[in-house]
């Protein structure tokens, strides 16, 4: 597993929950208090046993916890910034998403992601098919779509479905796509020093 996934969920970790609750699950995990490096690659057994570390000192259902680390993500600039690069509105977003593996790999290209296609269909209804990767992929992009619809001021229903044939599904009920004022984004990032 790429390192930059492992110290994304120690960050969530760290962030929502403080860094004595990251020291937890780290000696139960059996990994060093100060983590992993991003760029490093590591076993993903290790991952495995990170996430139900977590699971079982926060008593909190995989998916649960998975979804949370998505929302997580979703909310940190840097990824944010690259999501936000699929489109104007959360319409077009939705559109872009099977274009987000391979954006992510102009960035990281040892970074591997799950295979991502939206299928859609009448009245707002779409489908996000997820395949291959760590099994949750599903559950993490269902808290990053959700995340994302607030970011955008969209108004979604959003539905992990059984997967089919070992492929995760998300499903994603676009109710309205200008439900709400969404954050400010700017295509130019602010120039050091200046006010965000």
């Amino acid at each position: 597993m790429h390192g930059l996934i492992n110290k994304s969920v120690q960050t969530f970790l760290c962030d929502h929950y403080g860094p004595a609750l990251w020291r937890q699950v780290a000696q139960r995990a059996g990994i060093a208090s100060d983590g992993f490096e991003s760029m490093l690659h590591y076993d993903d057994a290790l991952t495995e046993e990170l996430l139900e570390a977590a699971q079982e000192i926060l008593d909190e259902p995989r998916a649960a916890l998975l979804e949370d680390i998505g929302a997580h993500l979703a909310m940190r600039e840097p990824l944010r910034r690259l999501l936000r690069f699929g489109g104007s509105d959360y319409w077009d977003f939705l559109y872009s998403l099977d274009e987000l593996p391979g954006r992510s790999q102009m960035t990281l290209p040892d970074l591997h992601l799950p295979e991502l296609s939206l299928q859609a269909g009448a009245e707002g209804r779409f489908v996000l098919h997820v395949s291959g990767g760590f099994p949750g992929w599903g559950a993490v992009l269902a808290g990053l779509l959700r995340a994302m619809a607030d970011d955008y001021g969209a108004l979604v229903v959003i539905e992990p479905l059984e997967p089919v044939g070992g492929e995760e599904r998300v499903q994603v009920i676009l109710l309205e796509a200008s439900y709400a004022q969404g954050r400010r984004f700017d295509l130019a990032q602010p120039a050091l020093g200046e006010a965000g």
